[in-house]
């Protein structure tokens, strides 16, 4: 049986962040537009804002589908499925935006990530979903993976990237400013990717006051 949450806390969170990979999931309004479908991973670029909010780092790629369909709807399921351990698929339902580089949000947003240099991965926006319904199923018939670590081939490819080559690159690309279903996709020019506002660390004062 399923079950519904009112928020992403304790092992659901833990559920969540401690898997290598999710999925999401967007479509146009058009009854025959295009349904997209994409894997993410990358250790680091995905972060839980608060107890409704997550978001990810959207990196460099052939297509801009999902950017695209948030633009124009905001509607996306992020899932995730535990291919180790005791069964269970997660999914998260609710309206996302795409928090480009010349946003004035985009500096706090990108210190949510310490974890990964996105320097290295043409980082494009921060796609920011905040929660509808959050539910979990059961995933029996989901198989056993064994996670061997990220492939380093993206970081690779776009390491050697600045921002003028990439906007090239992405101006060159068919669906990369147009969707498949001709939307609007990815702002271009891209703006240079700004600096990151620091995370202070919480005073002792503060900290105390989380300690249960």
């Amino acid at each position: 049986m399923g079950k519904t949450y009112e928020r992403i806390d304790g092992r659901l969170r833990t559920f969540i962040e401690a898997q290598p990979v999710f999925f999401t999931a967007t479509a146009p309004l058009s009854a025959d537009g295009t349904v997209n479908l994409s894997p993410k991973g990358l250790t680091g670029s995905f972060a839980v804002l608060d107890e409704l909010t997550v978001a990810y780092l959207d990196f460099a790629g052939s297509n801009a589908e999902t950017i695209a369909h948030l633009r124009e709807n905001g509607r996306i399921t992020l899932m995730w499925c535990a291919f180790q351990g005791p069964p269970n698929i997660v999914r998260v339902h609710g309206r996302g935006e795409s928090v480009f580089r010349d946003d004035p949000r985009f500096p706090e947003l990108l210190a949510r990530f310490p974890g990964i240099d996105p320097t290295v991965h043409g980082l494009r926006a921060v796609v920011v979903v905040t929660a509808d319904l959050i539910r979990d199923t059961c995933g029996y018939a989901v198989p056993f993976m064994a996670y061997e670590g990220d492939r380093d081939l993206h970081g690779k490819r776009f390491a050697r990237e600045d921002d003028a080559s990439l906007d090239a690159y992405f101006t060159k690309k068919e669906h990369i400013a147009t969707s498949l279903d001709g939307l609007p996709g990815l702002p271009l020019p891209l703006p240079p990717v700004p600096v990151p506002v620091p995370q202070h660390p919480a005073s002792p004062e503060a900290a105390a006051q989380d300690v249960p």
